[in-house]
């Protein structure tokens, strides 16, 4: 059983629930995350809802370094060119965006949750076919397994020593609103009672 990511279409840049790119809502509080190698303010790919995490609904946000692509190691989860981050889900705000750096995607996309009862690449294989449709417009997966294109990867939390919960998989999405993971696809985990959140993408 895979939860497809639909692509819905353009959605307003501070929707809630889960899309591909626009603005993140936040804590009140909230610094944008900044890249360790370049200094740059990261780009903001993803916001995923997720319902009944213990003991409420979370949001986790991923963002991603672009302003120099390949060159500070934005594909792994310790190495400081990426953020994965957990909130409770009441009460965010639209993020402050900072004027300079990579900071958005060209477009805030709106996701449709669809069931399928096939592993994901056959999901996603299928689903495309028979609806006639680029698997671009397929922007990854919900919960489930992720699947891994170089093997398993699953992040250990770093205050609990546990591994981490696959919250979403996701992958390059449309022209409209590309997201740079070097053809691959990429991997958002979180511990929700610890609070923290682990991003890293494949190719």
């Amino acid at each position: 059983m895979t939860t497809l990511m639909m692509y819905a279409g353009r959605v307003d840049d501070g929707a809630p629930g889960t899309r591909t790119g626009g603005v993140p809502l936040v804590p009140e509080g909230f610094e944008w995350p900044t890249c360790s190698s370049c200094g740059g303010s990261m780009q903001f790919l993803a916001q995923l809802f997720v319902d009944g995490a213990e003991p409420e609904a979370h949001v986790v946000s991923v963002f991603m370094c672009q302003n120099d692509p390949g060159l500070c190691e934005e594909w792994d989860p310790a190495f400081g060119g990426n953020r994965a981050l957990v909130f409770p889900a009441a009460g965010l705000v639209p993020a402050q965006v900072p004027a300079t750096g990579e900071t958005l995607l060209p477009e805030a996309s709106g996701v449709n949750p669809t069931v399928v009862d096939l592993p994901y690449e056959k999901a996603r294989e299928q689903w495309a076919d028979t609806q006639g449709i680029s698997r671009r417009e397929i922007l990854g997966q919900l919960a489930g397994e992720p699947s891994w294109l170089q093997g398993d990867e699953t992040p250990t939390c770093s205050s609990c020593a546990q591994p981490m919960a696959f919250v979403a998989q996701l992958e390059q999405g449309t022209s409209r609103a590309e997201i740079n993971l070097g053809g691959g696809s990429g991997y958002t985990f979180a511990c929700f009672p610890c609070g923290q959140a682990a991003f890293l993408w494949q190719s």
